[in-house]
């Protein structure tokens, strides 16, 4: 049968979601306690990879499996063996055509960004930093560029292995929230290093090193060279992996609770 998981984790105690060979990926220690609950090896697959040092809130994966067992057990007695920095959020069982990475119709993701002169302590890995006060209503306004389809290039990694740089964004939107600001992006699917690559793009706005156009100006050069380069992975949270209601899945959307911002 086939499970479909959703996971919380700290990115910033693994050298990202994707199993390494030193075993220090999420996957890699999902799969373990998810082998010795199954008692057979198993194989997870996700929504989509995180790099090191990125947090998920809902980040989902699916699992083949021939062991019975109830769906809390996928739960809590994956949870008993799991590091602190990892959870299983909930369990479903799903037909066979479900596919955690390509049933997904939308990706979220938020990054929360204090702009201060001292880079916080108390949530160091927990949110990006920038040493000076930056404008956000010109970030905003930057923001507004990315939306609609168009060629990321300009926004892509080097060793990104996706065959088409076009991607549809639905929401590209920036708001300061108590003591930070929040960066907040959702599309059909991200490139790699595409976040952190456009946060870093609308930072070099805000700090008044160019201005709002410049956002258009990069998408329409379609050369990564010119970009500003990739910002820190600590404040960047994958929020969410949008599915149609006919997979049965419970909510895989989360928000980041500013409470300490």
């Amino acid at each position: 049968m086939r499970v479909a998981l959703g996971l919380e984790y700290d990115g910033a105690h693994f050298c990202g979601w994707q199993s390494q060979p030193g075993g220090c990926g999420v996957q890699d220690a999902l799969e373990r306690e998810l082998a010795r609950m199954a008692c057979h090896p198993v194989r997870v697959i996700a929504a989509g990879r995180t790099d090191t040092g990125v947090h998920a809130l809902a980040q989902v994966v699916h699992f083949e499996t021939t062991t019975e067992r109830p769906l809390n057990a996928w739960v809590r007695g994956v949870n008993a063996g799991l590091p602190s920095s990892v959870r299983v959020l909930w369990a479903q069982q799903v037909d066979d055509e479900f596919h955690a990475r390509f049933s997904a119709r939308q990706r979220y993701y938020q990054y929360i960004l204090f702009d201060q002169a001292v880079a916080p302590a108390i949530l160091a890995g927990k949110v990006g930093w920038f040493h000076q006060s930056l404008d956000v209503d010109a970030m905003a306004e930057a923001a507004a560029h990315l939306i609609g389809e168009h060629d990321f290039s300009a926004f892509r990694a080097a060793e990104c292995q996706a065959k088409s740089p076009i991607r549809t964004l639905q929401q590209a939107e920036v708001r300061r929230a108590g003591q930070a600001i929040l960066f907040e992006f959702s599309g059909n699917a991200f490139l790699h290093h595409q976040v952190r690559n456009m946060v870093g793009a609308l930072v070099y706005v805000g700090k008044g090193s160019q201005p709002p156009a410049f956002i258009q100006q990069l998408l329409q050069s379609h050369d990564r060279r010119l970009a500003p380069p990739t910002f820190s992975p600590d404040g960047l949270y994958l929020s969410g992996v949008g599915y149609e209601s006919r997979w049965g899945l419970p909510d895989t959307r989360r928000y980041v609770h500013l409470s300490l911002a």
